[in-house]
Formats: C-alpha cells, structure tokens, sequence
C-alpha cells in the first residue's frame, strides 16, 4: 500500500461513518473514469499497450489502495489454473472440472471471509465471485470451439474460442480494471471484440449518417455523455445509501426500539431497510457500468428504428423495473442481469442433455450454483428457498387469477385489473422486503429474529396460498376460467396456431429463451412443484427400464413416489 494513502480515508470516514475500505473502494470506481477515457485513447493498433495499461491499474487497485497481495495470489492461482486446464484437458467433462476448481477456490476464501466476520472490511472475495463468472464461462467457450459448429447453437458459435487467447490478451480480461472489484462480467469474446475493435463495425450499407460519431482515429464511438449520465446517477445512488443508511439499518431491526413499533410501521422499516441497501448495489453498479461504456465496452451497436448507439451491453440492474415490480419475476430479472445470464446459459442450459428441456436437474444445478456462489451465510439460504417458494405462488395467481381480470380472449384488462395490479404491487414489495432480510441481517439467529419480530407474515401467507392452490379450489377457479374464456380463445385459436406452433420449437432452441417464463432467475426454481413432478417421472422411468431388464419388484404408483420424493426433499 502506497505511504500516506489511508490518511484521506481516515479522515472521511470521520465525516461520513462509511469504513476507510469502503470508501476507497467508491474511490477506485471513480478513478476508473479518468483512467478508462486514458485507456480509450490508447491507438487501437496496439492492444498489447491496452492490455499493460489495464493490468497496472489493477495492480495499483489491489496493491497501491487496499494492501492485498493475497488477493493477486488469490486471482492467480484461478486464472492460471482455469487456463491450464482449458488448454491441457481434453474431453468433455473439461468445463466441469474447471467450475469445481474456480468454485471450491472461491468457497475457501468465501468461508474465510464469513469466520473473520468483518463485513466492513474489503477483501478479494468480490472480485473472486466475478472472476468465476469469468473463467467458467472462458471453459466452456474453448470446449464449444472444439465442437463442430453445426453442433452448436447460435449463442454457443457466437461465443467459441477456437483458439486459446495469449497470456497478455488473458490477463487483460481477468483483470479489466472498470469491472475488476463489482463486475459487470462479460465472456472473452466480447473482450477480445472490444481490444481489437471489430465490436464497433457497423453492418455495410448503414446509413453514414446513423454511423456513431468517433474522434480522430479512433473506432470507438464517443462515450462520455452517457458515461456521464451513469456516474451521476450512480452517485445520486450512492449519496441516497448515505443518507438512508442512517436512519434504516440492521441495528434498527434487531434494536428494542423497532419492537416499540406498531405492525405496519415495523414492516415499513423492513421495507426501506431493504430499499437503503439496494441503494447501495444500484450506485456502485451504476458507476462500474459508466466507466465500462466509457472505455467502449458497453457498446451494443445501433438501434435500427432510431438510429441511436446503445451502451447497455453490461447493464446490471434496472431499479425502476425492481421498485415498481408488481410480480416475483419481474423483481428478480431487473436484479444482478449478468450474474442471471451466466447462471442460464452456463449452467442452467449446460446441464441440459441436447434436445430436451431443462427439467429437475438443471433447476436443482443452477439453484446450488446460485447459493453457493453467494456464499454460506445461513441468511442468504432462507431468503433462496422462501423466494423459491414465493415465485410458484405469483406463478400459480397469474395463471388462476389474474385471467378473470382480462377479457375473455385475454387480450385486453378489464376495468378492475388496475385494482389486481395495484395489489399485486404492493404484495410483491412487501412479500420480497421480508424474503430480503436475511440477505442482510446474514445469521441464522438476527434473521429469524427479526423475521418474528413480524410475525413470519410472508411465510405464513406463502402457505396459505401454496395450501390454497393444492385445494378443490384449483380444479374450481380452472373450471370456472374454462367455462368464462373457452368461446373466446376458440374462436382466436385458429388465427393463432402457427405461431403458437413456431414459439412453442424456438422456446426449447438450446440458448434461445424467447419466453423469460421459463428460466430460473437468480438460480431460483421457478416451479418447485413442477419440479418434483419431474422427479417423479423421472424414477417412473428408471424402475421401467430396470422391471424391462428382468428386475422383479411392485412399480409404484405415481401418488406413492410423489409422496417418497417430497419426504426426501422435505
């Protein structure tokens, strides 16, 4: 760490209660400005020259600002071995060997991090969790290069690295210094278009005068007014956490104070208590996000009808679509955007045999994934699996409930579907600011404490509804939307089978999710239920194939598995 460094620091920390680490890490981020609009300006001819600059500004981060040179040892060691087991195994099983190397590295400092329980404190761990989003999805591009392009899906072919990247060009990539401590995280091949500049070619006949507006020389577009836009909401983002922070925290909650409260007002405190902390994550991923489209990487080409750049090829989060989510899905898409698409089209799909659909085992891969990637606080685990639960619930509404709200041939709301929404709004909200906790509080003990403090009222109404919905009540709300909308869709029916048909063979296309129902987000299931129904199937099939082989033995009934299943998963 460089002399003298801390006293800055020290001192505003002084001012403002933020911990010295903290407050260099929102120095770091704005630094990534300057330092990006000079990485910019580098000749595109020389990328060799980009990717030194990169790695000196990372190294000046970890080692001139935070003292962590166990953390470059930390980055090291996963880099190289991600890198030395993408070139020297063979096989298919390579990725896979490289995610457990990458994620059991991870989980070793991720434990280490929990035991010295210093959560002001910055360490390597951050960086970690995007260099793993980074190195899994670097294997898997080199084995998608070693396959036969006509085996491969558009995303796959898009993404495929025929060819091992030099160490420099490597380097550069793990260590991009805009996204080095917060992400975003990106695959190399969009590194690799950025460096050499071919991600901002624009397709032949483009209009010149639709073309992005560029200085002197250079290809990469001008970026400074939309990277502006970003560090200034970022900041507004982040002087908001400041100020919230202080009045909604997890002192307050866990405070005999909060008790003192009515219900309704202990809920509201809920409520901003997470608001203020995703205030934080909205800030921060605003500003490594503006530095990334300042350097040209959040390039995302031209819109046809407009003609106006796009910079949004590393958005992260979008807080209006989180804070006026009137459903479990649109809350959690609009959150950590990257981290879902890597848990989609890195696991989720990947664990997909070709040609079928993903079923149990790739909802039970990605959820695992998801958990432990996050780590092992006993909070972060009663928030996944409520969530879980609260997504079949919204599910199971917007099928058997929102429907009488629409006209019969559900294309139009009816005049009292502004009463389901505004309810499905304010339900939504203060189901997830309780479900949220325990991400914050992060012990098993504060979480359940302030969830009683509540009196459990989330898990409480997510049974109720679960234990509504296994009910005669089901089969009648299913006859009574039969009996309303069947006329009406029968007549729509014939106008619309071709393309029910074409959705119905793209929705499966191994990488091409037209239909966001289906995916789990944030590696949650998005039907648990359905789930177990799979399960279910599944060992109807093995205990056929095994009775086909001669093996004696009584087949269960469907019922009776079912029952076996749900005892074993509890």
């Amino acid at each position: 760490m460089l002399p003298y460094i801390n006293i800055p620091f020290e001192y505003g920390s002084s001012l403002t209660g933020s911990s010295v680490d903290e407050l260099k890490l929102i120095t770091s981020f704005i630094l990534s400005y300057p330092l990006a609009g000079v990485l910019k300006r580098i000749p595109d001819a020389k990328p060799y020259q980009k990717n030194l600059f990169i790695i000196t500004v990372s190294l000046f981060y970890l080692v001139g600002l935070f003292d962590l040179w166990s953390g470059i040892r930390t980055l090291l060691v996963s880099s190289a071995g991600a890198y030395l087991i993408a070139s020297r195994v063979e096989g298919h099983f390579m990725p896979w060997i490289g995610f457990v190397f990458v994620m059991g590295h991870m989980s070793v400092n991720q434990l280490n991090r929990q035991f010295a329980n210093a959560p002001d404190k910055v360490d390597i761990t951050g960086a970690q969790m995007v260099l793993v989003m980074k190195l899994t999805a670097f294997c898997w591009n080199v084995q998608d290069g070693r396959l036969p392009p006509k085996d491969l899906a558009d995303f796959q072919r898009e993404r495929a690295l025929t060819q091992l990247p030099s160490v420099l060009d490597f380097a550069g990539y793990v260590l991009f210094f805009p996204s080095l401590f917060a992400g975003p995280s990106f695959d190399y091949v969009d590194y690799r278009r950025w460096i050499e500049t071919t991600m901002f070619e624009v397709p032949p006949g483009t209009d010149p005068a639709s073309r992005p507006r560029t200085r002197k020389k250079r290809k990469i577009p001008r970026s400074g007014t939309p990277a502006a836009m970003k560090a200034a909401m970022g900041g507004v983002w982040i002087f908001l956490f400041l100020k919230f922070s202080v009045w909604y925290n997890a002192d307050l909650v866990l405070s005999d104070q909060y008790v003192q409260y009515g219900f309704f007002r202990r809920v509201w405190i809920l409520q901003m208590l997470g608001f203020s902390t995703r205030m934080k994550y909205y800030g921060v991923w605003y500003l490594t996000e503006g530095a990334c489209i300042l350097s040209g990487m959040g390039y995302k080409g031209i819109e046809t009808k407009t003609g106006r750049v796009r910079w949004n090829r590393l958005q992260n989060v979008n807080p209006w679509g989180i804070e006026t989510a009137q459903n479990s899905r649109a809350y959690l898409e609009n959150w950590n955007m990257n981290t879902n698409n890597w848990l989609r089209n890195y696991m989720y799909l990947r664990v997909t045999p070709k040609g079928k659909k993903p079923g149990f085992r790739a909802s039970l891969a990605t959820f695992v994934t998801s958990a432990v990637w996050h780590g092992f606080y006993p909070g972060y685990y009663l928030s996944f699996i409520l969530a879980a639960f609260l997504q079949t619930v919204a599910k199971n509404f917007r099928r058997y409930v929102r429907p009488f709200f629409l006209t019969p041939d559900g294309q139009r709301p009816t005049p009292y579907k502004i009463y389901y929404d505004v309810v499905c709004y304010f339900t939504t909200q203060v189901a997830f600011c309780f479900t949220t906790a325990p991400f914050v509080l992060l012990t098993l003990p504060t979480s359940l404490l302030v969830w009683s403090r509540v009196y459990f009222y989330a898990v409480i109404g997510t049974a109720a509804s679960m234990a509504l919905f296994a009910s005669p009540a089901k089969p009648q709300l299913i006859r009574k939307l039969h009996a309303r909308n069947q006329p009406a869709l029968q007549r729509a029916a014939a106008a619309t089978a071709a393309a029910i048909e074409q959705e119905r063979k793209d929705k499966w296309r191994y990488g091409d999710y037209r239909d966001g129902e289906e995916h789990p987000l944030m590696g949650l299931p998005s039907d648990p239920g359905r789930d177990v129904d799979e399960v279910v199937r599944e060992i109807r099939e093995e205990v056929e194939a095994r009775r086909g082989k001669g093996r004696a033995g009584r087949l269960p009934t469907g019922a009776e598995m079912k029952a076996a299943v749900e005892d074993k998963l509890g």
